[in-house]
């Protein structure tokens, strides 16, 4: 399926879509190429054009070099926190099931990266966490389909993964935080 499509059902129909991409035997190859990649790169490239055209905090070299280790760190981010939503599914009656935990990421993550578009004007950025809000829903309503977690655990099990999630963009925070660092002295 074309990406926006997905995104758009992501978006406007998650309990619908949820049953059907846990029938989808999308590869994870596939699925970082086809749907992945493309959406994590709004953000990192929405950061550029904003911070170039109206932030001008870092120059345009800096910046692409802050954006693509952005970008890397997001795709690394999504298999570090799908294996751990696998792995830990079982404690919460669920499956582990490592396509389908990078998954339950991948596509709960749409609309905290789409929302990375307000990274076009600096000032509205901040309200790219609207779109992390709503993925936190996305991912609790993808928890009992894609990994098996009975519905009365769900929440709890979402609970865990987002405190996992915020670990893993805190050390990626960390990283990104320090190549600012370093480019800026350069």
């Amino acid at each position: 399926m074309e990406f926006v499509a997905r995104a758009k059902n992501m978006l406007t129909a998650p309990k619908d879509e949820w049953p059907v991409i846990a029938r989808e035997s999308t590869g994870t190859a596939e699925l970082y190429s086809g749907y992945v990649a493309p959406l994590a790169a709004i953000a990192p490239v929405a950061a550029i054009v904003g911070n170039v055209f109206f932030g001008a905090r870092h120059s345009f070299n800096n910046s692409v070099v802050i954006g693509i280790v952005s970008f890397a760190l997001a795709l690394a981010g999504v298999y570090v926190i799908g294996r751990i939503a696998s792995k830990i599914a079982p404690s919460f009656g669920g499956k582990d099931d490592l396509a389908k935990g990078i998954k339950l990421v991948a596509y709960a993550a749409t609309a905290a990266w789409i929302a990375g578009v307000f990274g076009l004007i600096p000032e509205l950025a901040w309200l790219s966490i609207i779109g992390g809000i709503y993925s936190l829903y996305l991912l609790y309503t993808g928890s009992c389909v894609m990994m098996g977690v009975p519905q009365e655990r769900s929440v709890g099990y979402t609970a865990v993964v987002v405190l996992i999630a915020i670990a893993v963009y805190l050390l990626i925070g960390m990283v990104v935080g320090s190549v600012v660092t370093l480019v800026s002295v350069m």
